[in-house]
């Protein structure tokens, strides 16, 4: 009896002392299992010095990664063996896309063709590739003709009732650059057909669409016309070579249009020694493109280009702009 009511006991402190036992952790389920890859983008741009093909390249990785690819940026430093090469390493790579802004549109078809016929889908940006005999699914560009346009309209604003001696520094190299001096000449063309104060483009010369070769190419221009009144580059770097040519030789009258929209060509624009850019969209660029190469592995049939407009960026825009200093 006794042994009994010890035993009863003993029972009743487990279950007592049990009581007090925290409840066990509960279990934290597995992580899904990593969605399979689709595949390799290789992407080879005109150069990743110039931020416009950065900001290309960055978005194409990061919109990519959302959308299941990985993605190979490289730079073809614009040259077209350079660009070729890295062609034939993604057809190597069996790659399941390719996407190009090429250093020129002319001498990339044998390669491009290469990648056609090993049945890799062949896309471009910003810089088409309008030739014959080559295959590309679409090309996502700025409407650089209309932005051409813009930049003559601005440069016509810029220069008021007076009018006078305009330099176009270019880079005939890139189709979007022939757009864009195509549309600048169409407007200030129709300008001076009105009657009004004529502009005059008086020169135009090579600026590699870079800072120090748009240097050189406005010295130039100041020595061979030196009451120049206007520049329009054909991009930011340029228009930023030019305006230290200006400042050098104290002609920062001269008035310049670029084009593009790079935080530096912005602030340049809201410190007046830019008077305006159209303004490009390469964040945009980098999404569409990704988006077209998922539509097209779906079976969609995509238009032969995508373009995307430019805005005009005058200093009221740049004193509003956050995210300048």
């Amino acid at each position: 009896m006794k042994t009994s009511a010890l035993a009863l006991l003993a029972c009743s402190l487990a279950l007592l002392l049990g009581c007090d036992k925290p409840a066990p952790a509960p279990t934290t389920p597995p992580p899904p299992p990593a969605a399979k890859a689709k595949g390799t983008i290789g992407v080879s741009l005109l150069t990743l010095d110039n931020p416009f093909f950065k900001v290309i390249g960055d978005h194409i990785t990061a919109e990519g990664k959302k959308r299941g690819y990985e993605t190979i940026v490289v730079s073809g430093d614009k040259d077209v063996a350079k660009q070729s090469n890295q062609i034939k390493d993604f057809i190597v790579k069996k790659v399941s896309a390719i996407v190009l802004s090429p250093c020129d549109s002319k001498s990339i078809i044998p390669v491009i063709q290469e990648a056609n016929a090993a049945g890799i889908p062949v896309f471009t940006v910003d810089i088409p590739c309008n030739e014959p005999g080559v295959k590309i699914v679409t090309q996502i560009a700025t409407d650089n003709f209309g932005g051409g346009k813009e930049a003559g309209r601005a440069m016509i604003e810029a220069l008021g009732e007076a009018g006078g001696k305009v330099a176009v520094l270019h880079f005939k190299q890139a189709e979007s650059c022939q757009l864009r001096v195509k549309g600048f000449r169409e407007v200030i063309a129709a300008h001076n057909a009105g009657g009004k104060a004529k502009i005059d483009i008086v020169t135009e010369l090579e600026s590699g669409g870079a800072k120090d070769a748009g240097y050189k190419a406005a010295e130039d221009a100041l020595q061979a016309h030196g009451d120049l009144r206007g520049i329009f580059a054909i991009n930011d770097p340029a228009a930023l070579g030019a305006r230290a040519a200006l400042e050098k030789a104290g002609k920062t009258q001269v008035l310049i249009v670029g084009f593009d929209g790079q935080p530096e060509g912005k602030q340049a624009i809201k410190d007046g020694k830019i008077y305006a850019d159209p303004i490009q969209f390469p964040d945009k660029m980098g999404v569409q493109i990704v988006d077209a190469i998922v539509r097209h592995s779906k079976g969609e049939t995509l238009p032969p280009q995508m373009l995307i407009p430019t805005s005009l960026y005058k200093k009221a825009d740049a004193l509003k702009d956050p995210e300048l200093k």
